[in-house]
């Protein structure tokens, strides 16, 4: 497909495995310290949380964010994190990188922005309680070195914490760790990442010592996905990737017998070992633009991309070599996927959604569609990616809506709430608290 055309052991290991995790969820419980969650998925443990608000309702406290951001925010015990991009004047002469596609034709985007424009890229800090910001640190200044569509941002991925630092990636302008405090640790440029002036979507992705970003950019001639250490910023380990430009956030997964990173792309979909960059299986990619996160279990994982083609589909865990045509891709399902939400496995389903908010309800282990065509009560479009928590999965529109849906085999509406204002970024749980970042403030929702 050509670029221009798509913008005994076992079980002793298994309880091993399962401690680590349980380890690792008591470690953050009532932390939201990453994109989609502790674990990536979306979902929360907790109970009792929230599941009605407006503007005169259950709003703990809304604070004022300066800038456009889409990335979501963060929790760790008392503080909030969020990135945020403030645009300045045009800068006579500046202009983004050059894009050439498919050998020697020039590319320019129609909505493609901002790369002649002064920026200011900013990690901020927020009391839980309160809402008042208690730092704000200025991780880059200077015009970017790419442009990006005029309805995402120059902040659109979600930072990221162990609880020691804040892990905030800017793309070409840079991977920063700020402490607690708001004291730069370190600062790592990972190199030039054109984007077809389109923006970076990814986010920075933990595991052990490492931080770990994949690096895609437009012909896949130098792409890469790479860790560095969490302490120094050093790189530890790079690997490339012959993988077109992509949005998409890689997610780490825990099988009964080891770690594994999974990352999407048009050309290959590839899990690596996350402590060494080494390839551990792949399969031939989702064909369109990767832009939504993969999700799993411990048995599975699952890919989706919504354009131009549509493509859902089940590749089992702990394999190696090329997986493409054989027996470990149970299923594939090829329409009601999403250009940019990503979908979300709770329980025994897989829920896929359309950016129009149209759910298609999976089992996960079989295929089997238990329903599709499910609709919200108004027309809507969605950026943001779904939720979930105690049977509720929540759905936040673009217009600030968050529709909840009932989990389960059979669609059902339950409520729609609203913030009142526009809302690209997806939803945060912590603490008996939802956290939904509007187009000008962050929303604290609780009851």
């Amino acid at each position: 497909m050509k670029l221009s055309r798509r913008i005994g052991l076992t079980l002793s290991l298994g309880i091993f495995f399962a401690a680590l995790n349980a380890l690792a969820y008591n470690a953050s419980a009532g932390n939201w310290p990453q994109w989609r969650g502790p674990d990536g998925s979306g979902i929360s443990n907790e109970k009792n949380l929230p599941s009605e608000w407006s503007p005169t309702k259950n709003i703990k406290w809304k604070a004022s964010i300066e800038g456009r951001a889409h990335s979501s925010p963060i929790v760790w015990g008392k503080q909030v994190f969020l990135t945020t991009a403030v645009e300045g004047p045009v800068v006579p002469g500046a202009k983004a990188v050059k894009h050439v596609l498919d050998g020697d034709k020039e590319f320019v985007h129609p909505d493609s922005v901002g790369a002649d424009r002064k920026h200011t890229f900013k990690v901020i800090s927020l009391d839980r309680d309160t809402g008042k910001i208690l730092w704000q640190a200025t991780a880059w200044e200077g015009t970017p070195y790419d442009n990006r569509h005029r309805k995402s941002s120059y902040a659109a991925s979600t930072p990221a914490t162990d609880g020691n630092l804040v892990y905030a990636f800017f793309g070409t302008e840079g991977l920063y760790a700020y402490d607690f405090k708001g004291k730069l640790a370190w600062k790592a440029q990972l190199g030039n990442l054109a984007n077809l002036g389109m923006g970076t979507g990814t986010s920075p992705i933990l595991f052990n010592n490492l931080v770990i970003v994949q690096c895609d950019e437009d012909n896949g001639t130098a792409s890469f996905i790479v860790a560095v250490d969490k302490k120094t910023g050093k790189e530890a380990w790079r690997t490339p990737r012959k993988v077109q430009v992509s949005w998409s956030t890689p997610l780490l997964v825990r099988t009964s017998t080891r770690a594994e990173l999974i990352a999407s792309g048009t050309e290959a979909v590839i899990s690596y070992d996350p402590a060494t960059g080494k390839e551990l299986w792949r399969h031939k990619g989702v064909e369109s633009n990767a832009i939504p996160s993969p999700v799993a279990n411990n048995e599975m994982v699952y890919l989706v991309a919504g354009f131009p083609a549509k493509i859902a589909m089940a590749i089992r865990l702990g394999q190696n070599g090329d997986l493409t045509g054989t027996p470990n891709v149970p299923w594939t399902y090829a329409k009601g996927t999403a250009y940019v939400p990503s979908p979300i496995l709770y329980g025994d389903y897989l829920y896929l959604t359309t950016d129009r908010g149209i759910l298609t309800c999976i089992d996960a282990r079989t295929g089997e569609v238990k329903y599709e065509g499910g609709r919200i009560p108004i027309p809507a479009t969605f950026t943001a990616s779904p939720v979930a928590f105690e049977g509720k999965i929540l759905m936040t529109s673009e217009d600030g809506d968050t529709f909840i849906v009932k989990s389960g085999p059979k669609h059902e509406i339950l409520g729609t709430n609203s913030i009142g204002e526009p809302v690209y970024a997806s939803p945060a749980i912590a603490d008996g608290k939802i956290y939904i970042r509007g187009e000008k403030n962050l929303y604290c929702i609780g009851s």
